[in-house]
């Protein structure tokens, strides 16, 4: 059997935790900043967990990295 290749754009989004979830960059920070409370912006700048739903999914993306 070959390999199975990695999707690359889901390489680039996310990452593995020690305890073994997957993290991801939040959404809506990457322009129109000037209507957002800067409580909110600084929210943003974390990342968030993937969802336990989506969790299979995203595995099956990345055979090898997680």
């Amino acid at each position: 059997m070959p390999k199975m290749k990695t999707k690359r754009a889901a390489k680039k989004r996310f990452k593995l935790t020690g305890g073994g979830r997957i993290r991801r960059s939040t959404a809506g920070k990457q322009h129109l900043m000037r209507g957002k409370s800067a409580n909110r912006l600084r929210k943003l700048k974390k990342n968030s967990m993937v969802n336990p739903a989506d969790d299979a999914r995203i595995r099956r993306l990345l055979p090898y990295e997680l």
